[in-house]
């Protein structure tokens, strides 16, 4: 989500001086009624990653969407769909009117892979699935499986975050998700709800928790509890999905009072072994 342009709280974009003078790529370039797919990811990935090769530089493959990393680290060559709109404003109401768990069994009587590894709550990618199948007549099991032509170029490098005491993650989750409530993400939602073709990006962790609020249909602090309680969940599918990654060393952040410099510390001495 953090490719589309004037969404920042939301999607938790790095602010310019978070960024702290280093070069940021991808982020904030879509228009938010634009269409964007794993397969445009990677190719825009390997462009920039060849670019910074050029510069004689190290690029850094960062963020929590598992899947589309994967894509890039695994150089996995994906025939690009554009998909149908119609096609995915009907499924997008389907899922509004019937729930993600139908759409979800539906998905799983056609590809039951793919079924197996998305939760009830990835609306986009059951979306995205059955979008692909009804306008192709492939899976995306069937992509997948197809896009594993060439081996990857790079020399991968990684690192996952975990926690050894999984309160101290939930209580860092807690307390962003009021940062946010508190640094212009009711703005920012109410602004992406007036904004034409956006049925993608409203899906998002954060923006759809926040709607009902400003539907005046649930109380703000029960638009918070439920921020809190969808990013929890996500983070714990992101751990999970990242576990099985055996490339990434795990880094522990709550071992130290200081765990982002010791964790600066083991990955440059990563580096330098290397």
């Amino acid at each position: 989500m953090q490719v589309y342009e004037t969404l920042r709280i939301g999607t938790a974009r790095p602010m310019l001086e978070e960024q702290n003078g280093v070069p940021h790529h991808l982020q904030g370039f879509l228009p938010l009624g634009a269409s964007y797919s794993v397969a445009k990811y990677a190719a825009d990935a390997h462009r920039v990653i060849a670019d910074i090769h050029t510069r004689g530089k190290m690029p850094v493959l960062c963020g929590g969407t598992g899947l589309y990393i994967h894509a890039v680290t695994e150089n996995l060559q994906y025939e690009e769909q554009s998909g149908d709109r119609t096609v995915r404003e009907q499924l997008h109401r389907r899922l509004e009117t019937e729930g993600a768990e139908v759409l979800l069994l539906e998905l799983a009587k056609i590809d039951e892979a793919t079924a197996a590894r998305l939760h009830k709550n990835d609306h986009g990618r059951i979306v995205r699935a059955l979008e692909l199948y009804l306008t192709t007549g492939r899976t995306l099991s069937e992509q997948n499986a197809a896009s594993r032509k060439e081996a990857s170029p790079y020399r991968l490098c990684g690192f996952r975050l975990e926690y050894n005491d999984r309160e101290v993650l939930y209580d860092r989750i807690n307390r962003h998700a009021e940062w946010m409530m508190e640094n212009g993400l009711e703005q920012e939602t109410a602004f992406l709800f007036r904004q034409p073709q956006t049925d993608t990006v409203r899906q998002a962790i954060g923006y759809k928790e926040i709607a009902p609020y400003l539907a005046g249909d649930i109380t703000r602090e029960q638009a918070l509890a439920a921020l809190q309680q969808g990013t929890r969940r996500y983070a714990k599918r992101q751990m999970s999905w990242f576990r099985h990654q055996a490339w990434l060393e795990p880094l522990y952040m709550d071992d130290d009072s200081t765990p982002l410099v010791e964790a600066i510390k083991r990955i440059t001495a990563f580096l330098e072994k290397e």
